[in-house]
């Protein structure tokens, strides 16, 4: 059995978890020779994620965070200047969703928040059907939460009015990882149990496209879960997906034509730059993948269950965080080590932010640090 944390949901709501005996020890990590200095440009501390995954949100000069303890916080992203922050008095599940105008968190009780962008006072305040682990997305006027039932809600940023439910059936083996909604335009794209990947109108919730990214495999049923993992990766005209026992695959973000796919696991997901697809495998693989054909350019496998984070392209290197507060950077085009930066603040679970002169981590104990190389 692969050492992952699953949920076993039955289909009366009820709730178990698995656990699976100890895995492979991580790996310890290589020396390093003649590393690239890594200079921390700001630090600041919002507050513990708990046993959450929390991201911050990058938006122009700002950068929006949260803690489970309820508090959301705006600073400024070139300095880590505090702009405001308030306590939601809520006890959060997920990181900040946010635009120009609104940012949003969801609670572990299926609570919405919509904060103003400028002064963090409360705009509205809407309900899901459950818990929410992922970030709200917000983009064209309409905030999208993607709640753990498999149901994603559509609210008008302005109102908080829901304007449509988009729900599939419920699986009853999940993947306990935020799997969030990305928007491209009037289309928001999410991933679902059995390998599904849906492509859905953003202003009714009507399928514009399904697309399968992996088909389930397996004598048993714990083999034969399939989840699309994190956030689908929207770049260009393109969406990826990636799934946990299953693949890595690309469509045409308009019809849902599949460019290309290749067998990969995953359990955190996939990011992309102009040219490269971003993965790191559940053995603790990273891998860079050609974006116009899959093809393999290189695998840093050096790095081997140290339960890493999806992994972002910078200019000339790719960071991925790790369980034990390392963030990693290797070399865009080759994948070999460049530098190491120890936060010492807890597991990097979530994708290193991209920032104008580097990258955003934030750790489970709730530190934030800009890096630049």
């Amino acid at each position: 059995m692969r050492s992952i944390a699953l949920v076993l949901a039955s289909l009366l709501g009820g709730c178990s978890w698995l656990s699976s005996p100890a895995g492979p020890k991580p790996a310890e990590l290589p020396r390093l020779e003649k590393p690239r200095e890594v200079r921390v440009l700001w630090s600041a501390r919002v507050g513990s994620a708990g046993s959450f995954a929390f991201a911050p949100a990058l938006v122009g000069d700002a950068v929006y965070a949260a803690a489970h303890d309820g508090r959301v916080a705006r600073l400024d992203a070139a300095s880590g200047t505090e702009r405001w922050s308030v306590s939601t008095e809520r006890k959060l599940s997920g990181g900040v969703g946010a635009g120009a105008r609104t940012a949003v968190v969801a609670s572990e009780e299926g609570e919405v928040i919509a904060l103003e962008a400028d002064s963090g006072k409360v705009r509205w305040r809407a309900r899901v059907s459950s818990e929410v682990l992922a970030a709200p997305a917000v983009g064209e006027g309409m905030v999208l939460v993607r709640s753990l039932d498999n149901r994603i809600f559509a609210f008008g940023e302005d109102d908080g009015k829901r304007r449509w439910v988009y729900q599939r059936a419920p699986a009853s083996l999940i993947v306990r990882t935020p799997a969030g909604v990305s928007i491209l335009g009037d289309t928001a794209f999410a991933g679902f149990s059995g390998g599904k990947l849906v492509a859905l109108a953003l202003a009714s919730g009507n399928v514009r496209w399904e697309a399968t990214v992996a088909l389930p495999k397996g004598a048993t049923e714990l083999e034969r879960v399939t989840d699309v993992v994190g956030e689908p990766a929207v770049e260009g005209r393109e969406v990826c997906a990636a799934a946990y026992q299953g693949r890595v695959a690309c469509y045409e973000a308009a019809s849902g034509r599949q460019i290309w796919g290749r067998e990969l696991s995953s359990i955190s997901g996939v990011s992309l730059d102009p040219r490269y697809a971003f993965v790191s495998d559940d053995r603790g693989g990273v891998h860079a993948l050609d974006r116009s054909n899959g093809r393999s350019v290189w695998k840093q496998d050096r790095l081997s269950y140290r339960q890493l984070s999806v992994p972002s392209g910078l200019s000339a290197a790719v960071a991925v965080g790790d369980f034990d507060g390392y963030v990693h950077f290797l070399a865009r085009e080759s994948g070999d080590f460049v530098a190491r930066y120890s936060t010492g603040g807890g597991a990097v679970r979530v994708p290193p932010a991209r920032l104008p002169a580097g990258v955003l981590v934030q750790t489970q104990e709730g530190a934030l640090y800009a890096l630049g190389l």
